[in-house]
């Protein structure tokens, strides 16, 4: 995204526009381009306004692109919903300035589903193949074939069951790999997933677990959940992609574990600190894979219809679609 310059959207107006207050803190947003041909369709009911230049009681909605101010929400009294960009909505939850009745949406995206589960699929065989070991080989010119595994003995636990949890775990087990899934509470799931809930489903899930896909979302319970025990219970020599949030790590523990080969390799997406330090050890550690929050992203399209429906939503004095459960964070 460019700079913010114009947030008038043109286009035609509707006989009723709710007011949207565009929060950034120090993100630079072109919202025009962003939206590209969804513009339109999001001026019809929303007029947009850049947080850090108008202020204005009568907002009724916001869109939070990153960690909002402690103060972001106290400028608006009559704010009924914000719309965060993005899965993750803990950094709006956890605002300080944020009323209790207010609601909080999320963007659902099924294309962001679909890349998400391209991204972990891509590194279950990565692992399953032993592809980085052709790459060291390659490195120094050898040419030496290596004993190939089938997806169905590499069997993967997936934490979070979630949309995008359903999308992955249906993928891989299209791929071939035995999939099983945790979740908070009991889920009903048909076909060959196995589901596990609770802490007894956890430890039963990780008993059978070689690759560990994150996909949770981050609570209080969840925070450090990637931790020596959970380590400890996967299957020697296992592997972790870790795509929900930063928090979840204890990085301390991801190291001791690749240093004493209970995983063999991580692939690292999200981060406690996020540019990561350039003197972090992620950086040159020979069984860590990094890519900087790019797992997936949410489409224009989907962010227009989560505004609009939001939108429709306030206007009629109903709850909008994909409000989360505050007291869960989801």
């Amino acid at each position: 995204m460019g700079e913010t310059k114009n947030l008038s959207f043109g286009g035609p107006v509707s006989d009723w526009r709710l007011r949207c207050a565009l929060i950034s803190s120090g993100v630079v947003v072109d919202w025009l381009h962003y939206l590209g041909e969804e513009a339109s369709r999001v001026a019809n009911r929303i007029e947009m306004l850049d947080h850090d230049n108008n202020c204005h009681a009568d907002v009724h909605l916001a869109v939070v692109v990153s960690r909002p101010p402690d103060d972001a929400f106290s400028h608006y009294p009559n704010l009924k919903a914000v719309c965060s960009l993005g899965a993750g909505v803990e950094k709006v939850v956890g605002c300080p300035s944020l009323p209790a009745e207010v609601h909080v949406v999320r963007v659902v995206d099924a294309r962001q589903a679909w890349m998400m589960s391209g991204f972990v699929a891509r590194h279950a065989i990565n692992h399953q193949r032993g592809f980085a070991s052709y790459q060291a080989q390659q490195r120094k010119h050898i040419w030496q074939r290596r004993p190939q595994r089938g997806a169905d003995n590499v069997p993967i636990g997936i934490l979070g069951y979630g949309e995008i949890g359903r999308r992955v775990a249906a993928d891989l087990t299209h791929l071939g790999f035995p999939v099983g899934c945790w979740s908070r509470s009991p889920k009903t799931i048909s076909g060959p997933v196995r589901s596990h809930h609770g802490s007894a489903g956890l430890a039963a899930m990780l008993e059978e677990t070689e690759v560990l896909v994150n996909l949770l979302p981050l609570t209080s319970e969840t925070r450090g959940i990637l931790n020596t025990h959970v380590f400890g219970k996967m299957r020697r020599g296992g592997y972790l992609i870790q795509v929900g949030r930063g928090e979840h790590l204890v990085e301390a523990d991801l190291l001791e574990a690749l240093k004493s080969g209970q995983l063999a390799g991580a692939a690292l997406d999200v981060f406690a600190t996020e540019p990561l330090p350039p003197i972090h050890p992620f950086w040159e550690h020979p069984k860590i894979t990094i890519t900087p929050h790019d797992a997936s992203d949410v489409s224009a399209h989907a962010v227009a219809t989560m505004l609009v429906e939001t939108a429709e939503a306030i206007h009629a004095g109903e709850r909008p679609p994909h409000a989360i459960n505050r007291s869960r964070s989801y």
